[in-house]
């Protein structure tokens, strides 16, 4: 493994062999073995003085510099040839390898036993240091390894490079066990990968990894050695964490897709019970009252009594259009068949049976067209001016056009025309407007008859199916504007590829 300069080489824990301290000291330590002893007793013998212990206390500081240099045996080497050369120089009869004094014989083999001691000592320190110095810089790599993949969120693909440039492999690839058939075989399907392309089958590769009884790491185009299998195993350990973190983060995710749904449904069926019941007590009992034969009405009465049902019918109509609008944009099912149409041909038809006294329009003539679909248009502006008159109630309600506002208003890079629906009733806190666009939000929900909140959301759907942007401002001097953004027409129809592409704009 090699961190910078460092090259780290990793044993297998269980059996391993003590790490050596590699062939670049080992060859100089034996050299030395074999030097340092004449060498030294060379020096001795420049140097006046007759005690043997002299002799072995500087060959012995001898014996330690080749421990420390080269470990045990080139030691070994030393302290067999340094005590063969104070015998041979120092200890009398000098000039021969007889020893007369007894004395001197066991000060010889002590000599030896304790530079062998000594080389021991130092060979097993030197290679605990070794031990330490590879572990921590193990420790070093690991760690930091988790804290990029904790801090940049790594994907199992990017981590793959990683492990195929640390190993430098030509490939690595992630294993998924799978049963297949009645008989369930086993197969190993390939999940991602780096590199070049990983073999058909699992048991090609160079190097097999088990990251757990279902998943493996294989790389290819080079065989590891047991040193490195052992840091691959913490490769592959991080790898597995990295899996079940991203099965975890899509169950999650699949968690939340379940309660939206539930929300959802929770919210259509307490819509449903009240919103669409109310109207259907109505038309029933005006209708059942029409067709009874013992009650005899007045014109105006009969009159007041079709009323309500056309009122109610009416109601259950806009109701039932926009679930079934919602669903449609739910489903990313919208296809608007986009063309140019002007905005006062399209206020005209979306205002058709609205009666609202409060209700002003003040659209420029000369208002270019724009690129939209006539039909969702028209419900746009319906379900924006139903809203304002709902939920202003005493404020007048105003439909103005631009042409670009102020000149700055574009979607994208794309001249655009903008159509208001202004309110003065009591606004919408800035912190509730994204939610206001939600499906089933209203803004009081407990007053009647405000219908299910479908209106904004479908409002903002066929908006942005239409490539525009639906945006809510708060009035100056209180209340809501609505403001509807569409792109100018260029007279030539968009492709149908070009839906919602320009559903960004910039705000004024």
């Amino acid at each position: 493994m090699a961190r910078g300069n460092l090259r780290i080489f990793l044993g297998d824990r269980e059996g391993r062999t003590p790490p050596r301290l590699g062939r670049r000291r080992e060859i100089p330590a034996f050299i030395l073995a074999l030097g340092l002893p004449p060498l030294l007793q060379f020096l001795l013998d420049l140097l006046p003085h007759d005690q043997l212990s002299t002799d072995m206390l500087v060959h012995l500081t001898g014996i330690v510099g080749v421990a420390l240099l080269g470990g045990l045996w080139p030691a070994v080497l030393a302290a067999v040839f340094a005590g063969l050369i104070v015998n041979y120089f120092s200890v009398r009869p000098v000039g021969s390898l007889s020893v007369i004094d007894p004395e001197n014989v066991l000060a010889l083999l002590i000599f030896v036993l304790v530079a062998v001691a000594v080389s021991l000592v130092v060979d097993r320190s030197a290679k605990l240091s070794k031990e330490a110095r590879i572990a921590g810089a193990e420790a070093a790599v690991l760690s930091d390894l988790s804290r990029r993949a904790v801090a940049e969120g790594n994907s199992i693909p990017a981590f793959l490079d990683k492990v195929r440039e640390h190993f430098q492999v030509k490939g690595a690839g992630l294993w998924a066990k799978r049963e297949t058939g009645p008989g369930k075989i086993v197969v190993w399907e390939l999940q991602e990968s780096s590199g070049e392309p990983q073999p058909g089958d699992v048991s090609e590769a160079e190097t097999v990894e088990q990251l757990d009884g279902d998943r493996m790491l294989t790389l290819t185009g080079k065989e590891l050695t047991q040193d490195e299998r052992r840091l691959l195993a913490a490769f592959a350990a991080h790898l597995l964490a990295m899996v079940q973190r991203e099965e975890l983060t899509a169950s999650q995710r699949e968690n939340l897709r379940l309660a939206e749904g539930n929300t959802m449904r929770t919210s259509i069926l307490r819509a449903v019970s009240h919103d669409l019941r109310t109207p259907l007590a109505g038309i029933k009992l005006a209708s059942s009252s029409l067709r009874d034969k013992t009650i005899t009405f007045s014109a105006e009465e009969q009159e007041e009594l079709l009323a309500t049902v056309e009122s109610g019918a009416d109601r259950l109509d806009r109701l039932v259009s926009n679930l079934l609008d919602m669903s449609r944009i739910t489903a990313d099912s919208v296809a608007p068949l986009i063309r140019p149409v002007y905005w006062a041909d399209l206020v005209g038809e979306a205002l058709r049976g609205t009666d609202s006294e409060r209700l002003r329009v003040l659209l420029p003539d000369n208002m270019p067209p724009v690129d939209a679909d006539p039909g969702m248009l028209e419900r746009v502006i319906a379900n924006l001016v139903e809203n304002a008159l709902k939920y202003a109630p005493d404020s007048d309600v105003v439909i103005a056009g631009a042409v670009g506002g102020a000149g700055s208003a574009r979607i994208g890079d794309v001249p655009a025309s903008e159509l208001t629906v202004v309110d003065h009733g009591s606004g919408i806190p800035a912190d509730k407007v994204l939610a206001m666009f939600r499906p089933f939000q209203r803004a009081d929900d407990t007053t009647p008859g405000t219908g299910i909140g479908l209106g904004l959301a479908v409002a903002k759907g066929f908006t942005e199916a239409m490539g525009g942007v639906l945006l809510a401002e708060p009035t100056p001097g209180g209340g809501l504007t609505m403001v509807v953004r569409l792109p100018l027409s260029t007279g030539v129809a968009p492709s149908s590829g070009t839906k919602g592409l320009h559903g960004i704009s910039t705000d004024r």
